[in-house]
């Protein structure tokens, strides 16, 4: 073994033979228990970043421990096209070049999309193998493959079948600048300052006015009535007359509705349902007409008269110099409120009344429902399975189009007569009327709608395949609290209707970890930080160990910190073993003659235990933190200090033992940290596999895991107060061994003080411990630790007082 652990090389060529040996290989025909991860594919949309990392880290960790524990394990590698994410992205590389998509038109731009997959979808891979990640490579999937593309068109036909699929004109969030409709969690909500204009609506039939305000004065051409809220007394003798509406002088009725919010401007709302949500709710309700001034591009349309091609602030401007000619203009105040911006482009959200494509969810989203409260899927933790169900009982009809260029185009055929057919193929003519003249929807089906098929689309169906029995349903999924419900509740109520069976059992939340600056990563927002970087100055295994300790149920910011804790372990562990491969190591076997030995093969035991609790809790914090200490501390820093004279000497029993725990301690690393320890295993006497899918050990016998507890703390003692504490035989010989106090230069330090120091401490805990609010309403763990410090103040008051 090299004097130091350099990851840089070891690690890609561990990456290389592992996937050369066929070890990341699942296969359908094996006879094991199988274990299946379908990653979530991330967006071809430019490289990933660290938070894609972590998601990788977590994910990664348990599949290797579950190949090591013998399962049939597939990881499921792929990328999603990510229509609009990846039309913005190029959009943005063009804009560079002073060119548009309009520049290009639609077969070229499309034509450029495809350059763009194709670097970027091979970088993503690359990027997945430095991170470690033991995905089986040879099945790498993308949303827009042939057969995939097959799998979306049969799934948005076997909707159209079940009556799900329909038509409607609905308010949509629309962006101007990517012309198409957007979700709601599509949207960036930010605050603005802008005018509000309080403008006087005369009555119609007599002498008087009511006055409104808005923010938005060019919306007032599509003005179709004035709404006051029916308890409001100021207005209560107006409802039912009419009012003018400015510029266009429009006649239109007042109504009451308990939607108008009494303190917002004078309480009288213009109601414009084409332009604003609530106008549009309440339009509905009381069968009001639907008109529209603005455009697609945001620009003023043909209805909007003599103001069509306006920008909006042009004819703003325009409008307001009429309301002043006119006396209508009562005054204009600063008002900062909140407005959507499209997450990716930023521009302006415009509520806008659209033909658009939906999937009816009443029916679809039940059974996944009754899965998720039945707990046949878990959400971890707990909060995130609540959010979970509500995110799907609230789910609205599932908006499916998009109006973009790139994606999967939706398998509909109109005829000139507007009837509509559906399927897979072109029809040779219309059902309906025999028209032979059939158009394609130019309308892009949703993302998410391929997104949804995920964890069965990669194993082919619609076919019957091996793949599909063997790895269907899956295990578990990994991802960040955003993707609940742009992902994961589309797979589950995906599968329970195409497959009959949820697509996986468990999903673990994982925190979002937020740039050092804050705010989240996104690759769209150009605020993702590259995982390479970290990789290339700190290893693969570092980077991994450093992710996991940040990973919580709570959001944190990325600190360098963890992985640099990373790097320390895998830089202990290497001269660690280096050590005991110097001094002989030759053959492996559990032969302890010496409480040391019985300590360490026991807190291996009980550290695997832990371990497993961990993984088996999604707790990847706590499971680095414990093997952390199980090797820092108490395998380097304590049994092989012990050791040392033993296996100096050459002696055989003490090597062999030795070798034995390096091994176990091995096994329990590799997950989170393969490179270095599979290098480390490749340097073992008789070694017959390799570590990856070495057997996982049994954890044995931990009752003597607690044998040197009282030699630790007496250590402890000795090196805060220079207390001595008396201790015989091999606790002696230990603890001489690993504290050297006579290389300490201390007094001999005060027993009183410390004792007194310690009656206080015992004093503080019993105290708060006492206090019932702190119990109630403290952390669990917060309580529990106060509990252990309170029993290890206690033992050490009575190892000095004795």
């Amino acid at each position: 073994m090299e004097p130091l652990y350099n990851p840089d090389g070891v690690e890609e060529r561990w990456q290389q033979t592992w996937e050369a040996e066929g070890l990341y290989n699942a296969d359908a025909d094996d006879p094991r228990e199988s274990f299946a991860i379908a990653h979530p594919p991330p967006n071809v949309t430019g490289d990933l970043h660290l938070g894609h990392a972590l998601q990788l880290a977590l994910a990664d960790t348990i599949v290797r421990t579950r190949r090591m524990q013998g399962y049939n394990v597939l990881f499921q590698p792929g990328y999603d096209h990510a229509g609009i994410s990846t039309q913005n992205a190029v959009e943005k590389h063009l804009a560079e070049q002073g060119k548009t998509r309009q520049d290009l038109g639609r077969e070229a731009f499309v034509a450029l999309v495809w350059e763009w997959l194709h670097e970027y979808g091979g970088k993503i891979m690359v990027q997945f193998r430095r991170i470690g990640a033991s995905l089986d490579y040879r099945r790498e999937r993308f949303t827009m493959d042939d057969a995939y593309v097959r799998a979306v068109m049969r799934f948005f036909v076997h909707l159209w079948h079940k009556g799900w699929i329909y038509r409607a004109n609905r308010i949509v969030n629309w962006c101007p600048f990517h012309l198409t409709s957007l979700s709601d969690l599509e949207l960036a909500h930010v605050e603005v300052d802008d005018a509000l204009t309080y403008v006087r609506y005369p009555l119609a039939d007599a002498d008087g006015y009511i006055t409104i305000a808005t923010v938005r004065p060019a919306t007032i051409l599509a003005d179709v009535a004035v709404a006051v809220h029916p308890d409001d007394e100021r207005y209560r003798g107006l409802v039912g007359k009419e009012v003018v509406v400015p510029f266009v002088e429009r006649v239109v009725p007042v109504v009451a509705d308990e939607r108008v919010e009494t303190d917002f401007g004078t309480g009288a709302l213009k109601i414009t349902p084409g332009h604003d949500s609530k106008d549009y709710e309440i339009g509905r309700d009381h069968g009001l007409p639907e008109l529209t001034v603005i455009g697609p591009d945001g620009r003023m349309n043909d209805e909007a008269g003599q103001l069509a091609g306006l920008t909006q602030e042009e004819a703003e401007e325009r409008i307001l110099e009429w309301l002043r000619e006119h006396d209508q203009l009562e005054k204009r105040e600063s008002y900062r409120h909140t407005v959507a911006l499209c997450d990716r482009c930023k521009s302006r959200i415009e509520p806008r009344i659209s033909m658009q494509w939906w999937c009816a969810m009443e029916d679809l989203k039940q059974p996944a429902l009754e899965a998720l409260r039945e707990r046949r899927v878990r959400f971890h933790p707990e909060s995130q399975h609540r959010f979970a169900i509500a995110s799907l009982e609230e789910a609205p009809d599932w908006n499916i189009s998009r109006q973009i260029w790139w994606g999967h185009q939706l398998p509909l055929w109109e005829c000139p007569d507007g009837h509509a057919t559906v399927q897979e193929n072109e029809p040779d003519a219309c059902a309906e009327c025999g028209s032979r003249e059939l158009t394609r929807s130019e309308d892009v089906l949703d993302t998410w709608f391929s997104s949804a098929l995920w964890p069965f689309a990669t194993l082919g169906w619609p076919d019957d395949t091996p793949d599909l029995r063997t790895f269907y349903p899956g295990d578990l999924n990994t991802t960040a609290r955003d993707i609940i419900r742009l992902w994961e509740n589309r797979m589950i109520f995906s599968g329970l209707e195409l497959m009959g069976e949820v697509p996986f059992r468990d999903v673990v939340i994982h925190s979002l970890l937020h740039a050092p600056a804050g705010g989240r990563m996104s690759k769209s927002l150009g605020t993702g930080m590259n995982p390479i970087a970290n990789i290339e100055a700190h290893g693969a295994d570092a980077t991994r160990y450093g992710l996991m300790k940040m990973a919580s149920s709570q959001d944190v910011s990325f600190s360098e910190g963890a992985i640099l804790e990373g790097r320390k372990l895998a830089n202990k562990l290497w001269n660690a073993s280096r050590l005991l491969l110097q001094a002989g190591v030759t053959e492996v076997g559990e032969r302890p003659s010496s409480l040391e030995e019985r300590w360490i093969l026991a807190r291996l035991s009980q550290s695997q235990r832990v371990v497993e609790a961990n993984l088996d809790a999604f707790d990847f914090s706590h499971l680095v933190q414990e093997l952390y200490h199980l090797t820092f501390d108490d395998f380097c820093d304590w049994y092989l200090e012990a050791i040392k004279p033993r296996i100096y000497e050459g002696d055989a029993d003490a090597l062999a033992t030795a070798g034995a725990a390096l091994e176990r301690l091995l096994k329990l690393l590799h997950p989170a940290m393969p490179h270095v320890t599979e290098e480390i295993w490749s340097n073992l006497p008789s070694r017959e596999t390799r570590l990856i899918v070495a057997p996982w050990p049994d954890a044995g016998d931990d009752t003597e895991a607690g044998a040197l507890q009282d030699v630790q703390e007496a250590a402890e003692r000795f090196r805060r107060s220079g207390v001595l504490t008396p201790l015989t035989g091999e606790k002696e010989r230990i603890f001489a061994a690993v504290v050297r106090p006579e290389r300490v230069k201390v007094d001999g330090g005060s027993a009183a003080a410390e004792i007194e120091r310690l009656r206080r401490e015992v004093e503080r805990a019993e105290k708060m411990l006492a206090n019932e609010r702190f119990v109630e309403n403290a952390a669990p763990d917060v309580v529990e630790a106060e509990r252990g410090k309170l029993a290890k103040y206690r033992r050490e008051l009575d190892a000095l007082s004795s």
